[in-house]
C-alpha cells in the first residue's frame, strides 16, 4: 500500500508543473524525477511550489531577480527574505542556480512555438520529430498556444517534458 501511495505521488508531481510540495520527502521525489526550479527565471508560481513560501515572499524573490539581483545560492535566498540561513537548505535538491547574459552563446534560445519552423523546434533538446509534428498540426488546427499550460494540455505533455522545454519556449 505504501509503495502504491508513493507511486501515485510521483505521478502527481510528474504531471503537474505547479504541484506544491508538502514536505522534504516530496522535494526528494521531485529531485529524483529531475524537476528543477531555475532561480534566475522562477515565477511566483515556481516559488510557491516550495513548502512554507508565502505569496509575499515569492513576489519579493521574483521582483529582486527582475531588478538584476543574482541569487547564487540558498544562503542568498535566505538573506533576501531575512530568514534563518538554513531555511532553504532542504530545497537545494530542486533549486538550480545558473545565470546567462541574454546575448551569451550559452543562453538557451527562446523559440515561440506559435511561429517556429520545424528546424527551430528541432533545436530544443528532447523535442522529438513526432512531438514537433504534433505541435505544428495542433497549432494549424486549433490556433496559437496561449501559454505553456495551454501547450501542455493540448499536446498531453508530462510535467517532466514541460520542465525540459520551458527554458526554450517564449509565448
Amino acid at each position: 500500500m505504501f509503495a502504491n501511495k508513493k507511486a501515485n505521488l510521483r505521478q502527481k508531481i510528474l504531471n503537474d508543473p505547479y504541484y506544491r510540495f508538502q514536505s522534504g520527502e516530496e522535494i526528494a521525489i521531485a529531485a529524483q524525477l529531475g524537476i528543477k526550479i531555475n532561480v534566475a527565471s522562477a515565477s511566483v508560481d515556481d516559488w510557491l511550489r516550495l513548502p512554507g513560501i508565502s505569496i509575499h515572499q515569492a513576489k519579493q524573490l521574483v521582483a529582486l531577480v527582475g531588478m538584476g539581483v543574482e541569487l547564487l545560492c540558498v544562503e542568498d535566498i535566505s538573506a533576501a527574505l531575512s530568514l534563518p540561513g538554513d531555511r532553504f537548505t532542504p530545497f537545494r535538491a530542486v533549486l538550480e542556480f545558473c545565470y546567462y547574459h541574454e546575448e551569451s552563446a550559452l543562453a538557451p534560445p527562446k523559440i515561440n512555438p506559435n511561429n517556429a519552423t520545424p528546424e527551430q523546434l528541432n533545436s530544443i533538446p528532447g523535442m522529438s520529430s513526432s512531438l514537433i509534428q504534433g505541435l505544428i498540426d495542433e497549432r494549424d488546427k486549433k490556433g496559437y498556444y496561449r501559454h505553456i499550460i495551454d501547450l501542455q494540455q493540448r499536446l498531453n505533455l508530462t510535467g517532466q517534458q514541460i520542465n525540459q522545454f520551458i527554458h526554450y519556449l517564449q509565448f
